[in-house]
């Protein structure tokens, strides 16, 4: 007997028509069931992915990659620092700040916000921030100029636009022979800007670093001093090379140190969804197992048929390891080839659902990134559907072993 025939045997099974279309429903719902599995596993692994791109990018936009604090708030003049920093060949960017607190009021509208005093120039090249800019440019912020620039929440909040003028109050007052008043500073809107995550766009403003030391008190010293590195998984011991070769008592910190819940959560998210839907994709796979076992009783007098023509054992478990290959195959392949269109094109079918449903999916004052990201990564779509092929091809070994022990006598005794 020909040595191909058990492939021929078993995709006519998949895909049988007449008297046996109840074999092609029950393989074709199998199929459907371990697509739609992948396929849903491959989305979710992509918005996974995509929140912590999107989350690293935001956060290090707003918080840099390392930071340089005095002990007490306040570090004496930068060139030195900045300069020492620079040294470091890893480092690629350094910027002062000054950081404090105040109170925005316009008109009737108040709201509190942290005002950070940057360098222009030294602080987009350190966070970026020039390329979130909805209106107005960093330039404008000009020493004695007494400019701001607010994130867009914190602006549509309080209805200004450029240039508006708001009252800038702080906790820190004069005292008078009347009492302590607050002391008050005008500021002119020269800009605003949006990074898509609520905790800055509502509550960060930035002004000239010239201007923040006036307005705090703090002569010539800063808050501290930003770093970019060229090696972000490395920023804790490249911010600590800088701080031991300073010399002085310094406070430091990075990206990793300041948001490490963040980034550990999203991990711990991405293993429990994996683990989840992997199941989901084992209860599809092991449909196999019930379907090739309908079909063994189904096909009883077909295998002792072919036991008689000469048929050995390992032949008939080849037919229904090929027939449970067959729907595997199709089923992972059509899995993820839905999976990847679904998953490059995510955030363009939410936008058009949002627009259309007039909803928001996530809302920015709820959760830290307004938009769904999505970020495809091939490696996560081989491992999902090797794992998917290998379960397949697990379900398909204990039916096909039945259909090799049937006893020819034993099937047709009643036919």
């Amino acid at each position: 007997m020909s040595q191909g025939f058990e492939y021929w045997i078993g995709s006519r099974y998949v895909r049988s028509r007449s008297n046996n279309s109840f074999v092609s429903l029950i393989s074709a719902i199998s199929m459907l069931g371990i697509a739609i599995a992948v396929m849903v596993l491959i989305v979710v692994m992509s918005v996974v992915n995509g929140f912590e791109r999107e989350l690293k990018d935001r956060l290090l936009a707003m918080t840099a990659h390392a930071s340089i604090e005095g002990v007490d708030g306040k570090l004496p003049a930068s060139a030195d620092l900045i300069d020492l920093a620079l040294e470091n060949s890893r480092v690629s960017a350094a910027a002062p700040y000054v950081d404090g607190q105040a109170l925005l009021v316009f008109e009737a509208a108040l709201s509190g916000a942290e005002l950070r005093g940057i360098d222009p120039p030294l602080e987009n090249a350190v966070s970026g921030i020039g390329g979130v800019m909805q209106a107005g440019s960093l330039r404008e912020l000009a020493p004695g100029d007494f400019n701001v620039v607010l994130g867009v929440e914190l602006a549509e909040a309080m209805q200004v636009g450029v240039g508006d003028k708001v009252t800038v109050t702080l906790a820190q007052g004069i005292v008078t022979p009347a009492g302590v008043v607050p002391r008050t500073k005008r500021f002119t809107v020269s800009g605003i800007f949006r990074v898509g995550m609520y905790e800055f766009d509502r509550r960060l403003a930035f002004i000239n670093i010239r201007d923040a030391q006036k307005l705090y008190r703090m002569g010539t010293s800063i808050t501290g001093v930003r770093l970019a590195v060229t090696e972000i998984y490395e920023a804790a011991a490249i911010v600590r090379e800088v701080a031991l070769a300073n010399g002085e008592p310094v406070l430091v910190g990075d990206w990793t140190r300041r948001h490490v819940n963040f980034f550990r959560s999203i991990q711990i998210t991405k293993s429990i969804l994996f683990v989840i839907l992997m199941m989901v994709i084992a209860v599809a796979a092991f449909n196999i197992v019930s379907t090739l076992v309908m079909v063994v009783k189904d096909k009883q007098s077909d295998i002792a048929i072919l036991r008689t023509m000469g048929a050995r054992p390992i032949s008939i478990l080849k037919i229904f390891v090929t027939q449970g290959s067959i729907v595997g195959i199709t089923g992972t392949v059509a899995g993820v080839g839905l999976g990847v269109l679904l998953a490059l094109n995510l955030e363009t079918i939410i936008g058009f659902l949002e627009s259309a449903l007039g909803i928001k999916f996530l809302a920015a004052d709820v959760y830290f990134i307004s938009d769904l990201p999505s970020e495809l990564q091939y490696g996560d779509v081989v491992l999902v559907a090797v794992i998917a092929l290998v379960l397949a091809l697990i379900s398909t070994i204990y039916p096909a072993w039945v259909a090799a022990k049937t006893a020819p006598a034993e099937a047709l005794r009643y036919d």
